[in-house]
């Protein structure tokens, strides 16, 4: 079996989403590791991607797609490139992804991953992630790949748009994923869900 139908076949367990396993089973992770873990690339396990920063555990992956709801007229905000291979699940679940790095080098690599896979409806940016992107908000979604502490920062909570989903990790030493909705009313509404384990998200300039 193409090992990333294998990936998506092992997550069926945890994860319920049927288009988001689609996606994992689309989307060659290969691509998005470094040369020299590739033969590590489909175990379900976070790996460096240098700069201090991995490419998230699959299962984990799949499970804050999976809670963001995603529809195919969404509108996306990722932020923590990383690798690109988040954004590249996003992207085959939404309309378009706008996804923000701080390390200048892993986006230049992030983009070029991107394009190996054949994605066009991600826009790759470079910044600081924590303050999102007023000039695309709101957003249908926003994914957040890096732990936030003490709390979600607000300019992310803010560029929600009704009705949007927004998942981050939270925390410092012990860390939970956080789901994050905009009711019809404008009211946020915040529900802890698992623990996971992220590097950190760093706010200001990079």
């Amino acid at each position: 079996m193409d090992p990333a139908a294998e990936l998506a076949r092992s997550l069926r367990s945890v994860v319920a989403d049927a288009r988001v396993l689609a996606a994992i089973a689309a989307v060659p992770r290969e691509l998005f590791v470094p040369e020299a873990l590739r033969e590590r690339a489909y175990d379900n396990v976070a790996l460096p991607i240098g700069q201090g920063q991995t490419i998230s555990q699959p299962l984990v992956v799949a499970r804050m797609l999976e809670v963001l709801d995603l529809g195919p007229d969404d509108d996306v905000l990722d932020v923590g490139t990383g690798s690109g291979y988040h954004a590249a699940l996003l992207a085959r679940l939404v309309r378009h992804v706008w996804t923000i790095e701080r390390h200048r080098r892993l986006s230049a690599a992030a983009e070029g991953n991107l394009r190996a896979a054949g994605v066009e409806n991600v826009t790759v940016l470079v910044g600081d992630g924590s303050r999102g992107l007023d000039e695309q908000a709101p957003f249908d979604a926003i994914n957040v790949a890096a732990a936030a502490w003490p709390q979600v920062p607000a300019a992310l909570e803010r560029q929600l748009a009704r009705g949007g989903r927004l998942v981050a990790p939270v925390g410092a030493s012990g860390q939970q994923l956080v789901l994050v909705e905009r009711g019809a009313d404008g009211e946020l509404r915040r529900t802890a869900l698992e623990a996971v384990r992220f590097v950190p998200l760093i706010e200001g300039e990079p």
